[in-house]
């Protein structure tokens, strides 16, 4: 049986999911502290949904890892699926860039994702972080998707012209889910595009150029919007896998 393990902040995404494991027959484990508790570590199936700045520390303390992109899978994934120019630099050559782009870190959240020039990046942060700098686009709408051993489970709309949807807001027409399960299901398709087993992409239309692809998301830490919480919960599921063991001395 799952332990669903999430941390002591109580956002809406966790209760939803919390609910979502408790009528699947989970066990689920409120954290107390940003600690891992003594009596988890060794728990037959833990299934860690936390934030994504305590992911990787409560992960080793769990004795576990977590399926992330790498940090370049954007740069890598063919041109016909990002339809933008992306590159994968330093914070260090990001800052000496005068023009204007879009930047922000592959995996964590340490600073926002917008458009910059490089005098305006942080200068708190080593210089030899990797950031992604973009070509600057419009995106008119923008989906999340929940995906499984390359199978799209769940999807919800997140955004329009860049305003976050409420829960009100997150049902999308026919014709809009109908393109977005024919695009994703031809990137899943698509060996070139490669994928950890659990993961949630991110996609959406470019104003002028159409469907393309955002970014990929850890499953472990993303929000679920609008999302069939069971389903995504059963991503989420396979995103926490058993730490590989050390290298034998000698």
């Amino acid at each position: 049986m799952p332990t669903l393990i999430l941390t002591p902040r109580h956002s809406g995404d966790s209760q939803l999911l919390w609910s979502a494991a408790v009528r699947l027959g989970w066990r689920v484990e409120r954290l107390r502290s940003w600690r891992i508790p003594g009596h988890l570590p060794g728990t037959p199936e833990p299934v860690l949904y936390v934030e994504a700045l305590f992911g990787p520390t409560l992960a080793e303390e769990l004795g576990v890892r977590l399926l992330e992109p790498a940090d370049d899978w954007l740069v890598r994934l063919p041109a016909e699926y990002r339809l933008r120019h992306i590159a994968l630099a330093t914070l260090g050559d990001a800052r000496t860039n005068p023009e204007p782009a879009f930047v922000k870190p592959p995996g964590d959240k340490s600073f926002p994702a917008r458009v910059y020039t490089g005098p305006e990046l942080p200068d708190h942060l080593p210089g030899d972080m990797p950031v992604l700098v973009s070509e600057i686009v419009a995106w008119e709408s923008e989906f999340r998707c929940f995906v499984l051993d390359r199978e799209l489970r769940a999807f919800s709309i997140y955004a329009r012209h860049g305003e976050l949807q409420d829960e009100n807001d997150y049902a999308c027409t026919d014709d809009e889910a109908a393109a977005l399960a024919a695009f994703v299901r031809r990137l899943l398709a698509d060996e070139r595009a490669e994928l950890p087993r659990a993961i949630v992409v991110d996609v959406g239309v470019i104003a002028g150029r159409g469907w393309a692809c955002i970014e990929l998301n850890g499953a472990w830490g993303a929000g679920i919007y609008g999302c069939d919480p069971a389903e995504a919960l059963r991503v989420i599921r396979h995103a926490t896998i058993a730490a590989r063991p050390a290298p034998a001395a000698g």
